[in-house]
């Protein structure tokens, strides 16, 4: 799995509409009050740029966490990679997209899918933790 790096984020302010209601994914109810208001994306996400960045997944060694090739990802580089958080890291100099695991005194970096081993860090490893993912963004236009 490969990541292109898209920047750092700025602080725009841009507002969006934002409808303060749960779109079924059912049956609608009549019932629903759709108020409607106003949200801007970086607070729905809650970034704190310039500690927050953006990257594109490459790869499908993180399907099963719901990460797809083509994924935008939202990554946190100020938050601290505990036991179980997706990280965006270098392993070698090598960028990569895991899970981030403990077990004992051993680090080992989890792929979400079967095909892909587990990777433990040796002695000899070099490991840089670049951030926490946050969010994953899709695109699901079909054109």
């Amino acid at each position: 799995m490969t990541i292109e790096f898209l920047g750092h984020l700025a602080f725009e302010g841009v507002l969006y509409p934002y409808f303060a209601f749960r779109v079924p994914a059912g049956f609608p109810s009549p019932a629903q009050d759709h108020l409607e208001q106003e949200i801007s994306l970086d607070e729905l996400f809650n970034l704190r740029a310039p500690h927050t960045y953006l990257v594109k997944v490459a790869g499908d060694s993180m399907v099963q966490a719901g990460i797809d090739d083509g994924d935008l990802l939202i990554v946190d580089r100020s938050r601290e990679a505990r036991h179980g958080a997706i990280v965006v890291a270098a392993l070698n100099n090598e960028p990569l997209i895991k899970r981030f695991c403990r077990e004992g005194a051993s680090v080992v970096l989890r792929s979400e899918n079967t095909k892909f081993a587990p990777r433990y860090i040796m002695e000899n490893d070099e490991l840089s933790v670049w951030g926490v993912v946050r969010f994953s963004v899709r695109c699901h236009d079909i054109s």
